[in-house]
């Protein structure tokens, strides 16, 4: 009994692992880092098989069913709190406001990121458009920072991926 509850701590630890990696392998395949997610994706696939071969020794344990599965779940949360929590690359943000209301821009250059600012019209009338590329780890100060100035703003962001990486200090937000 003591070497399978060993057997099933070790394939739920090892699923942790493997499936935490892979998490972090997909997060640097989509932002380009295709050598960090090659090395990911052997370690990924190297611990997987160590796993899984301890399930396949014998199939008549449910206990290692139960581990495998519940270390694969494990896996996937904590996987993305450390892809949030590392925070890799960019983001646009997108804060659109009535022309009426207060903008957030010049709060946003005060704090060293980059703003555009496009006039619109929406379905209830002017707007504007500010745009801002920041790094994602900057996500909960510009949120803080729109909120502050104008909370009823509609605020969007999305991962980007710049074609060409610019020689401005763009990237580089004061903290």
């Amino acid at each position: 009994m003591t070497s399978l509850l060993i057997a099933a701590v070790t394939i739920f630890l090892l699923r942790i692992l493997d499936v935490s990696i892979g998490i972090l392998r997909i997060s640097m395949v989509i932002r380009g880092k295709r050598r960090l997610a090659g090395i990911f994706g052997f370690l990924e696939s190297l611990i997987w098989l160590i796993a899984a071969a301890q399930v396949l020794k014998d199939l008549d344990s449910p206990i290692k069913y139960i581990a495998y599965a519940g270390g694969f779940a494990a896996g996937t949360m904590i996987g993305a709190t450390i892809e949030r929590w590392i925070a890799v690359g960019h983001v646009m943000f997108r804060i659109v406001a009535p022309v009426n209301t207060a903008q957030v821009a010049d709060a946003l250059r005060a704090e060293g990121f980059f703003v555009t600012v496009v006039n619109a019209e929406g379905r209830n009338g002017k707007v504007r458009i500010s745009f801002s590329v920041v790094p994602r780890r900057k996500i909960p100060k510009v949120r803080k920072i729109v909120h502050a100035i104008n909370p009823d703003a509609f605020v969007t962001f999305e991962t980007t991926n710049p074609a060409k990486k610019l020689n401005i200090p763009a990237i580089r937000v004061r903290k």
